[in-house]
């Protein structure tokens, strides 16, 4: 698969799956609250507060996650 065609599935399946996201809480919200505004209302502020929330995590872990970074990854010097 081609770079642009693999970004293209990937924003895809990032809308899509925050659309599952989104109405499995507006569904959880009615469940819970027996009024269907109640859960849309909920679901609408969850899908902004993720939004930002993912940002702000996303730039925590571009500026201090280490995890799997090439540049950080230590190999052993081989002195045989």
């Amino acid at each position: 698969m081609d770079t642009k065609a693999s970004r293209i599935r990937h924003l895809a399946k990032t809308l899509t799956w925050r659309i599952v996201g989104t109405v499995d809480t507006i569904l959880l919200g009615w469940l819970i609250t027996g009024d269907p505004l109640t859960g849309a209302k909920i679901g609408g502020l969850e899908l902004i507060t993720k939004m930002v929330l993912y940002y702000f995590h996303e730039r925590a872990w571009f500026r201090y996650g280490k995890l799997g970074r090439e540049d950080h990854l230590s190999t052993p010097d081989s002195d045989d």
